[in-house]
C-alpha cells in the first residue's frame, strides 16, 4: 500500500500547485492513496466547501485539518456532510465533524486520523489518550492508520511518534511548514517525520509575506498576515510504503517540488 501525503495547502498559490502537481505525482509514484492538509487552504487559514470539493476533484482522497479548522465560518455548514475530511481527534466531545475517515483502495481500508498538540498551542484534550481510544476503533475494520499530528514543537511530535511506534502506520508532523529532513523508519516498523512540510509560497515566511513578518519581528507591533498573491511555489510532501497484510511500514520518502527542486516525470 502506497500513500501520498502532501503538507499544508497555504492559499491558493498552495492551491494551484496541488491542482498542477497531484495527478503528476500520482502518474508517477502510483499511490493508493492520496492525502492533503487543508487547514490553511483559504487565504492561510481555514477551508470552504469550494475548496474542499476542489481537492476532492484535483485528487485527494482525504483531507486532514489542524487548529486553523474553524477559521472560516461556512465550516459549520458542511463539515457535517463532508465524508472525507477528517478534524482534529482531540476536540472536546460534541465537536462537529469526523475524528476517523476510512478510505478503501486496491481492497484494503486506510484509516486516517489528525489530533493536536498541546505544547504551544491551544487547550486541547490530550492526545497521546485519545489516539489510543481511535486506534481501537480503527483497528476493528483496518490495520492500516495513517496519522497527521498537527503540532507545534518537534518535542512533542519526537514523543508522539515513539508512543506510537508499532501501533500505526505511520504518524506525519504538519503546522510548522518547514520540511525536517528525519524520515525514518522507528525499530517497531511506523513511519515517521516531524514535519512534512508546506505547499504554497517559496519566498515567503511559512506562506506569508516576509515584509509583514519581518515587520513584526523588528517592532513588536500589530502586523496583518497575508498570503502573497505572487511569486514562487513549493510543494511538500511524502511518500510512504506500506505492507498491507501487517499495516507495518516499509518506506517514506521526502518530496519537494521547487525553483530548486523541479518536478521530473
Amino acid at each position: 500500500m502506497r500513500i501520498l501525503f502532501i503538507g499544508d495547502i497555504v492559499g491558493s498559490p498552495g492551491r494551484e500547485m496541488v491542482k498542477e502537481y497531484l495527478p503528476k505525482l500520482k502518474a508517477k509514484y502510483q499511490p493508493h492513496i492520496s492525502i492533503v492538509n487543508g487547514e490553511n487552504a483559504a487565504s492561510g487559514k481555514g477551508i470552504t466547501e469550494k475548496i474542499y470539493k476542489n481537492l476532492l476533484e484535483w485528487g485527494a482522497n482525504a483531507i486532514t485539518m489542524g487548529n486553523h479548522t474553524w477559521d472560516k465560518k461556512d465550516i459549520f455548514e458542511f463539515i457535517e456532510d463532508a465524508p472525507y475530511m477528517v478534524r482534529p481527534g482531540n476536540l472536546p466531545v460534541g465537536t462537529p465533524g469526523n475524528d476517523i475517515v476510512f478510505i478503501k483502495s486496491n481492497g484494503k481500508e486506510i484509516a486516517v486520523l489528525n489530533l493536536l498538540g498541546r505544547t504551544f498551542m491551544q487547550p486541547v484534550d490530550d492526545p497521546f489518550r485519545k489516539i489510543d481510544e481511535l486506534i481501537e476503533i480503527a483497528k476493528k475494520r483496518t490495520n492500516i492508520i495513517f496519522v497527521d499530528f498537527h503540532a507545534e514543537a518537534t518535542s512533542e511530535k519526537l514523543a508522539f511518534g515513539w508512543y506510537l511506534d508499532g501501533k500505526v502506520s505511520a504518524v506525519v508532523g504538519t503546522h510548522t511548514h518547514v520540511q525536517t529532513a528525519d524520515n525514518r523508519i522507528l525499530p517497531n516498523k511506523s513511519a515517521y517525520i516531524s514535519d512534512v512540510g508546506m505547499t504554497g509560497p517559496y519566498d515567503g515566511i511559512l506562506g506569508m509575506e516576509r515584509e509583514a513578518v519581518l515587520k513584526r519581528f523588528l517592532t513588536a507591533l500589530p502586523v496583518r498576515f497575508e498570503v502573497p498573491k505572487e511569486g514562487r511555489t513549493q510543494l511538500s510532501a511524502v511518500l510512504i510504503d506500506i505492507d498491507s497484510s501487517t499495516g507495518r511500514a516499509n518506506n517514506i520518502e521526502r518530496i519537494q517540488i521547487n525553483e530548486d527542486h523541479p518536478f521530473f516525470s
